[in-house]
């Protein structure tokens, strides 16, 4: 072995020491890594035709684990030393007691790269980017005379990481990311809305900060905000609910994806658990987590634990058929990891977490859909969502969604949050559309206090007996 894989982290950590401690944590353990990470990112924000923040963040460190049954030892660094290393790993060793476990196989080696190892911050200078910044706000600003205010953000970043095993294997990745997203304020007789809309995923800014990408996504946030602006109050009551495809697809990442972490069915408190192999949904329905799919925000060529990721089935043809994992809840499980253990960065434990979590399409065009909602809305855009793991009940809020009766759409509604429970949604789908898609590459997930970027997406539903919370009778 040789010192290079230590080089992108410019210390002077010997590997072959840092081997030596994390053996000396994990023996007798049934697994464990030293997970290495440099990050380094940059973001501006200007708002109302000012920069109102320009940062850049660096920080790097190492987070050392020892797992043995359910318990893991953990202890992370700031200092990439061997005097830092030597005292994580007595402090993970802690988790190990007097050992007696059998270290669970490596994972599997791979040489898939899913997305560029380019820095993303070095595809255009600082100039460039605070001009494009207020070429924004002067293209959305004279799109519309009822512009009020404009923010724009442009972000990006590059994580390296280094997982050494020990066994002694070495997996490492470079993760690009790149994000635009533009918001805008209209007003019009004394009422003020607003609209959104951005995108990115692992992939350079050049193709974001070209002017026909941003001027797109300045025209979808500006749509957004003018169809707010004359909403009607949402109506309130249990009714049909068509849901667009893409984005919308965040309610099933909350209603059912974190119900189908390992973690949550190992220990018996997710609503899905005990339920493999039965009927979980309406038929037609299937429900994937992908990290493999190319430059896309939640993908990964390897987990944080070094496991490749995977196209995990989760829901096939309604049938509960698999459940997302990472390595500690596989093994405990009896199961194969799936490429979920996923981490923040170097000072938090990895846990099983979703990647890009999708339902496959079906054969109903989207017109068919909305003609088949006699009385009920059609949610397009959503914002904030949160389910409780334990009865899988949700709550949503729309940020474009329009009234339907009789088939035909109706005017746009405000204020209207969609509430029940996944298992009970999942079986009260009617019809999938046949128009799949996934979100343009705006995804974060939250989990015991830990974020990491996810993506989401599906086709057009018609989901029967939702709970519509509104401003109108």
């Amino acid at each position: 072995m040789t010192q290079d894989v230590f080089r992108p982290f410019e210390t002077d950590l010997d590997e072959g020491r840092a081997l030596a401690h994390l053996r000396a944590a994990t023996a007798g353990a049934d697994d464990g890594e030293l997970f290495l990470e440099r990050r380094r990112s940059e973001a501006l924000v200007l708002d109302d035709g000012r920069i109102r923040n320009a940062s850049y963040d660096a920080s790097e460190g190492f987070g050392l684990r020892a797992v043995r049954g359910e318990v893991a030892g953990y202890a992370h660094s700031t200092y990439l030393t061997e005097s830092a290393l030597a005292r994580a790993a007595e402090t993970a060793r802690l988790a190990v007691g007097d050992g007696g476990g059998v270290m669970a196989d490596a994972p599997q080696p791979t040489n898939r790269r899913l997305y560029t190892d380019h820095d993303p911050m070095a595809d255009a200078g600082f100039g460039v980017k605070i001009d494009t910044l207020r070429e924004i706000d002067a293209y959305a600003r004279a799109l519309d005379r009822r512009v009020v205010q404009v923010s724009a953000t442009l972000a990006a970043s590059l994580q390296e990481v280094v997982i050494l095993r020990p066994e002694g294997s070495i997996v490492s990745d470079i993760r690009p990311m790149a994000r635009l997203n533009v918001a805008v304020i209209v007003e019009e007789n004394g009422r003020r809305e607003s609209g959104s809309a951005g995108g990115g995923g692992r992939v350079g800014l050049t193709g974001l900060i070209a002017s026909d990408a941003w001027q797109e996504t300045a025209k979808e946030a500006l749509r957004i905000a003018l169809v707010n602006l004359r909403a009607e109050p949402a109506p309130a009551g249990v009714m049909d609910v068509a849901l667009g495809s893409g984005w919308p697809g965040v309610l099933l990442h909350e209603a059912v994806g974190h119900g189908l972490e390992g973690d949550f069915n190992r220990k018996k408190s997710s609503a899905f658990a005990g339920l493999m192999g039965q009927q979980v949904a309406a038929k037609g329905v299937t429900i994937l987590d992908d990290g493999t799919i190319p430059d896309r925000r939640g993908s990964l060529t390897v987990d944080d634990e070094g496991t490749p990721s995977g196209r995990n089935v989760l829901i096939e043809d309604g049938v509960l058929v698999g459940y997302m994992q990472d390595r500690q809840n596989a093994r405990l499980m009896g199961v194969k990891p799936t490429g979920n253990g996923r981490r923040e960065s170097y000072a938090h434990i990895p846990m099983p977490r979703m990647t890009n979590t999708y339902m496959l399409g079906g054969d109903a065009s989207p017109e068919q859909i909305v003609a088949e909602v006699k009385d009920g809305i059609y949610a397009v855009g959503f914002g904030g969502g949160q389910v409780d793991i334990t009865n899988g009940k949700f709550v949503f809020s729309c940020t474009e969604a329009y009234r339907v009766k009789n088939g035909r759409l109706g005017a746009p509604v405000k204020g209207a949050t969609l509430i029940g429970d996944g298992p009970t949604a999942m079986q009260h789908i009617r019809a999938i559309g046949n128009d799949m898609a996934l979100d343009p590459g705006v995804g974060n997930c939250g989990k015991a206090g830990q974020w990491v970027p996810v993506g989401v997406g599906q086709p057009t539903l018609l989901i029967g007996g939702l709970t519509v919370g509104g401003s109108a009778a």
